[in-house]
């Protein structure tokens, strides 16, 4: 093989690696359903998540009614 030939493979090598490499999300879940998936395993801590959840559930609820009576 001459020189040429074999500049142009080891550019066209080059060039396939460079493909679009757009980074891939580490889960599809959100926040919350992590959470949730979390306070219901069985690790250590878990059930510190769970009450923690409800907490702000419970505290959701009265801002969102605090903010009816406002209206």
């Amino acid at each position: 093989m001459t020189r040429r030939p074999m500049l142009a493979l080891a550019a066209a090598a080059l060039l396939a690696g460079c493909g679009n490499s757009t980074p891939k999300p580490a889960s599809t879940l959100t926040e919350a359903q992590r959470d949730t998936a979390l306070a219901r395993s069985g690790l250590p801590g878990s059930a510190a998540v769970g009450k923690a959840l409800e907490a702000a559930g419970a505290e959701a609820g009265r801002a969102a009614g605090m903010d009816s009576l406002a209206r």
